[in-house]
């Protein structure tokens, strides 16, 4: 008798949208910011990773030589400095501008209007994050608006699961 062995598929893969959070999460480690670490990953509609983006300084810059405070005189914070996920995501990417039309962007904060203003003139569609800490300030209303105008969508991540990533060789010398 030839019984064919019938094969079973995973069933507890990363499902795709917390997959892509994953890459931005990722992507978020590269930040030498010492209290924010936002990354992006922009992803087309047929889940193909676009590009990523995590906020630091620009090419170039030495990172040591700007500064890292949050507070103090406008020229001595990070803010004037620091490019943001959102943006480094969409200037990082190298291919067609027409790909970026229709796409999703995953970012673990919120976007700010400014990043806000360059999601919607990229044709970028949809923001899916993970936190809105700072839903109730001037810059995140004003994402909001913006996007509601323009017709991008966003909805915060419900991950059922806390994921944790190891890294450690598959083969490890013993």
């Amino acid at each position: 008798m030839n019984e064919e062995k019938k094969r079973i598929a995973r069933t507890d893969y990363l499902p795709w949208e917390e997959y892509f959070m994953s890459v931005a999460k990722l992507s978020a480690m590269r930040s030498k910011d010492p209290n924010t670490q936002v990354g992006a990953c922009i992803v087309d509609k047929t889940n193909r990773i676009l590009s990523i983006g995590y906020n630091g300084t620009p090419n170039g810059y030495d990172d040591n030589d700007f500064p890292w405070e949050r507070e103090g005189e406008p020229l001595e914070t990070k803010y004037l400095y620091v490019v943001h996920a959102e943006r480094n995501a969409i200037l990082n990417y190298r291919g067609s501008r027409k790909d970026l039309e229709g796409a999703t962007i995953y970012v673990d904060l919120f976007p700010c209007n400014e990043c806000a203003k360059e999601i919607i003139q990229c044709g970028i569609k949809e923001v899916v994050y993970l936190s809105d800490k700072y839903a109730n300030t001037e810059s995140t209303i004003a994402s909001k608006r913006l996007f509601d105008a323009c017709g991008v969508t966003y909805r915060q991540l419900e991950v059922e699961k806390e994921i944790t990533l190891t890294l450690k060789p598959q083969n490890p010398k013993e």
